[in-house]
């Protein structure tokens, strides 16, 4: 089985980070959440966003995380694998260099990496894109396309694989992007 590192904080999306975290253990995967200055045992605040007819999502508040690995302590090069779920965690954690660091690592070394909608802020600030298909939130779109990535305008129950990257739209494609992640986890 994989191990997976999952990179999370405040506001990240909660469907996107709870169900993942619970599937890939389901399946027998070892799942590590990390969140920097947070150390194993530490909450993160959680958002839950839903589609209801208006412009945009709407945010209601979500439960407490709680971490399972010490940020400082992480070595990319003990994971086969990297998750990146949505929220408003993306737009901050982009500007920290120890996770660009991290998401460079995955992408250099061919291993899986998953995106679900503002995930993707994270893999274009890491620059890591480039020549892609690379599905997001709508509102990534722009990002995506600045990072020399096409943007892939699905359903949001649907995902995308191209290479070692899987994307989604939003947390509605969970059952399409965990299987394509699955598969290329080797299961």
């Amino acid at each position: 089985m994989a191990k997976v590192l999952i990179i999370a904080g405040d506001f990240v999306e909660d469907y996107e980070l709870m169900v993942p975290f619970q599937a890939l253990k389901m399946v027998g995967h070892s799942v590590s959440v990390i969140c920097p200055d947070k150390q194993s045992g530490d909450t993160i605040k959680t958002a839950i966003h839903d589609f209801e007819g208006d412009q945009t999502y709407t945010e209601k508040p979500g439960h407490l995380f709680a971490l399972n690995a010490n940020f400082s302590d992480i070595n990319g090069e003990e994971f086969d694998a990297l998750l990146i779920p949505g929220g408003r965690a993306p737009e901050y954690l982009r500007l920290n260099p120890k996770v660009i660091a991290l998401v460079q690592h995955f992408s250099q070394a061919n291993k899986p990496i998953a995106a679900v909608c503002h995930g993707a802020q994270l893999l274009a600030a890491a620059n890591v894109i480039e020549g892609k298909k690379i599905s997001a939130y709508p509102a990534c779109a722009p990002e995506v396309q600045l990072a020399g990535a096409q943007y892939a305008e699905i359903d949001v129950t649907d995902a995308i694989t191209d290479g070692h990257f899987v994307t989604a739209p939003a947390w509605p494609a969970h059952p399409a992007w965990l299987a394509q992640f699955n598969k290329l986890l080797g299961e």
